[in-house]
């Protein structure tokens, strides 16, 4: 997987760097968000780790630029701030995780390989094939664009094909916080959108069942 790290403190980059490489993934760096914005420029990346505080703005600028320019990088904040606002306004902005500083490599490395599980390529299933990395899909043979949170249910859906998934396993795969800042209503608004991209006949849909009391199943994709 290949990685943007933003981060000023030029030890903790390095430190950062040499481990996530360590794990197997291409990390390029940067310290401000102008080098970000040129690394952004000239490679495709699929997650961007970025410090809040920098010399010449906020990692909350290059995550603007991410959610406008290129919205299937996902996001983890770094940050010495761990005030409820700034943690609200980061997931906001579309960020699937936040980790305060000072914190443990192992537990950056563990949201790191997390997040590559669920951004990784699923081959097809049934009349659906999925590109992640492109945050598209094809159904019947059609082209759908999806949306973040439309790409990361279907991607729950096609890792776990046949198997009921409650809805809160379904919200943990959306966001990163066990639900705390979305509710039923919000899955539910989501799944309506994903099925009307995939079935034939959203009102009577057979590919996203919804199973009573429990949550949904994907069958198989017919």
């Amino acid at each position: 997987m290949r990685i943007l790290l933003v981060e000023d403190d030029s030890s903790l980059r390095s430190g950062i760097s040499f481990k996530l490489s360590k794990e197997g993934h291409d990390v390029l760096c940067a310290g401000s968000v102008d080098g970000a914005v040129s690394l952004l420029a000239d490679n495709a990346f699929h997650l961007a780790i970025l410090d809040i505080s920098l010399p010449d703005g906020s990692g909350l600028d290059i995550c603007r630029c991410i959610h406008f320019d290129a919205p299937s990088i996902h996001v983890l904040f770094l940050t010495a701030r761990d005030t409820e606002t700034d943690v609200v306004i980061g997931y906001d902005m579309g960020a699937d995780d936040y980790l305060t500083k000072p914190f443990s490599l192992s537990v950056l490395v563990s949201k790191v390989n997390a997040l590559a599980r669920r951004i990784e390529e699923i081959p097809s299933i049934g009349d659906i094939t999925l590109n992640a990395s492109k945050q598209t899909a094809k159904v019947r043979g059609a082209d759908i664009q999806l949306t973040r949170n439309e790409l990361r249910l279907l991607s729950a859906f096609m890792r776990n094909v046949g198997q009921v998934l409650t809805k809160e396993q379904l919200l943990q795969s959306l966001w990163d916080i066990d639900g705390d800042f979305v509710d039923e209503n919000t899955l539910a608004v989501n799944i309506r959108r994903l099925r009307e991209k995939v079935e034939q006949d959203p009102s009577h849909p057979v590919l996203i069942e919804t199973v009573r009391g429990v949550g949904y199943r994907l069958n198989g994709g017919r």
